[in-house]
């Protein structure tokens, strides 16, 4: 069977599950009273569930494990070398473990250190699969990474990219948009690699996000059928997406690329949450907050207090995230990688000076 149909086959068959299964987990939300709490951070109003991402895995797992089983039974083989089947195994169990972690603490509450404990041991069987960053690409003038190097960077980084994922989560379809789109372009990139697995993974999380975008942006509270992902779904998520960008970044003697400067063209993908997350920190640090503690000053609230409504700013952020990836994607051909990153942090800080001058003078007029 061809490569192809397999991924439209993982996707379509995710997407399915996905959408039958949303429906039962709002119906026993309502019977249980099991809501999302409305407090001054939230922007919603009314009762909403949050476990929207109770479905993401099962459905995940199902499709890849489905379309790998019949990929088997035609072909007679697996394909996979041990190196390959450690990895899928690994990564399915750090998958599992947040998977867990996030549902309890959609239900009943888990601390921030049990829950970066639980974030660390699943960054680190990703990262003890074999899956970690081993070039940097001429980042810093830094080229091959040593392991004691690049697995802890990595685990570092996955932790990162989780968290980031979580706190972008802020207005109806914009966690989930952002992963559609960033599943959808690295299912591409690793397909066009030869990274048939990676791919499989990617677009039977890209199938399982897309009913659950339909019902979390276009669901009424009042006909109660609008869902949230919760922390369930934004960390599974984040994983999911730190560890395809991650295994599409590796020098690797099995799957190769033509395609110079990797490292950044992979991280393009997460580029708006991770520098959001970043900025965000840096501005509450130069306040003299906890750099830790929410507030209002995501991408998501500025563009909301630009006076855009919540859709509209939705769209403009995943239409500002598939503009850094498509920039990137010609960037990465002409210079070098340094410079690529130079424009693209330029161009974030020279959007949000723009930003913030305009919302001053929004908050004068007022």
């Amino acid at each position: 069977m061809n490569s192809i149909l397999f991924l439209i086959s993982a996707f379509a068959f995710s997407a399915c599950l996905t959408a039958v299964i949303i429906p039962k987990i709002i119906l026993i939300s309502y019977r249980k009273n099991l809501f999302d709490a409305v407090d001054e951070r939230k922007v919603h109003t009314g009762v909403v569930p949050r476990l929207g991402g109770v479905a993401f895995t099962p459905s995940l797992v199902m499709s890849m494990t489905l379309v790998f089983g019949i990929h088997v039974l035609l072909n007679g083989t697996s394909g996979l070398t041990m190196g390959q089947a450690a990895q899928l195994s690994l990564s399915l169990c750090a998958l599992m473990l947040l998977y867990i972690e996030g549902i309890s603490d959609d239900l009943i509450g888990v601390g921030y250190k049990a829950k970066f404990v639980c974030q660390l041991l699943a960054a680190s069987m990703i990262v003890i699969s074999g899956i970690w960053i081993n070039d940097f690409n001429g980042f810093l003038g830094v080229n091959e990474l040593a392991w004691y190097i690049g697995m802890p960077f990595t685990v570092v980084l996955l932790v990162f990219i989780i968290n980031a994922i979580n706190l972008i989560d802020g207005i109806d379809g914009l966690a989930s948009g952002l992963s559609i789109v960033a599943l959808f372009f690295l299912g591409v990139l690793l397909y066009s690699k030869g990274d048939v697995i990676a791919s499989i993974i990617s677009f039977s999380m890209l199938g399982t996000l897309l009913p659950f975008f339909a019902f979390n942006v276009f669901g009424k509270v009042e006909n109660q059928k609008k869902i949230f992902m919760g922390d369930c779904g934004s960390q599974t998520v984040g994983l999911v997406l730190g560890m395809l960008a991650v295994r599409y970044s590796m020098s690797d003697e099995v799957f190769s690329t033509d395609m110079p400067n990797v490292l950044v063209l992979a991280f393009s993908a997460i580029m708006i949450p991770s520098l959001d997350v970043i900025r965000v920190m840096i501005g509450r640090i130069r306040r003299g907050y906890n750099p830790f503690l929410p507030d209002k000053t995501h991408i998501h609230h500025k563009f909301l207090a630009l006076g855009m409504s919540h859709r509209t700013a939705m769209v403009t952020i995943l239409m500002l995230d598939a503009f850094f990836m498509l920039l990137n994607l010609g960037l990465v051909n002409v210079f070098d990688i340094n410079i690529v990153l130079i424009i693209d942090v330029v161009l974030w800080i020279a959007m949000h000076m723009w930003m913030s001058k305009i919302i001053k003078v929004r908050t004068q007029r007022m």
